[in-house]
C-alpha cells in the first residue's frame, strides 16, 4: 500500500512538473460554439485559419479564412510571421491537424488558440462558406 501510494504521488507530482509556456491553453470548441464567436472576424485582432490542404481549401472553406496548409509546412513558416497578440480558430477536415497547429502555436507562445474541428461540422453548423 506505501508503495502504491507513492507511486500514484510522484505520477502527481509529475502530471503537474510541465509548465506551459507562455501560460497560452489551446482551447477545443465545438462549431456551434464558434458561430457565436466568428461576427468577430472581421476585428483586426482575430484570425481564422484553415490548416486543410489546398485541395481541400478549393473543395469549400470558410468565409474570411486564411489558408494554411499544415502538412505541408507552409503553416509553420507562415505562423511565424504571426502576432502572437491575437486570437486564432484553426480548422481542418476533422480537428486532428488543427488541434496539432494549436498545440504548436501554443509551444511557441501563442497566447489565444482555439481549436474549432472539422469543416463539415462548422459548414453544418450554418456558417457561411465558399464553394
Amino acid at each position: 500500500m506505501k508503495l502504491f501510494l507513492m507511486t500514484l504521488m510522484a505520477a502527481s507530482l509529475m502530471s503537474c512538473s510541465s509548465p506551459q509556456q507562455g501560460g497560452a491553453t489551446v482551447k477545443t470548441i465545438s462549431a456551434t460554439e464558434y458561430k457565436a464567436h466568428h461576427e468577430k472576424i472581421d476585428n483586426q485582432e482575430v484570425m481564422l485559419v484553415d490548416v486543410r490542404t489546398p485541395a481541400e481549401f478549393e473543395a469549400g472553406h470558410l468565409e474570411k479564412t486564411q489558408h494554411a496548409d499544415f502538412l505541408s509546412g507552409e503553416f509553420e513558416k507562415e505562423m511565424q510571421n504571426w502576432d502572437k497578440g491575437k486570437t486564432y480558430y484553426l480548422y481542418c477536415a476533422s480537428g486532428n491537424r488543427s488541434g496539432k497547429a494549436a498545440k504548436l502555436m501554443e509551444e511557441t507562445g501563442f497566447k489565444n488558440v482555439y481549436n474549432i474541428g472539422g469543416y463539415q461540422d462548422l459548414k453544418s453548423a450554418g456558417l457561411p462558406v465558399k464553394e
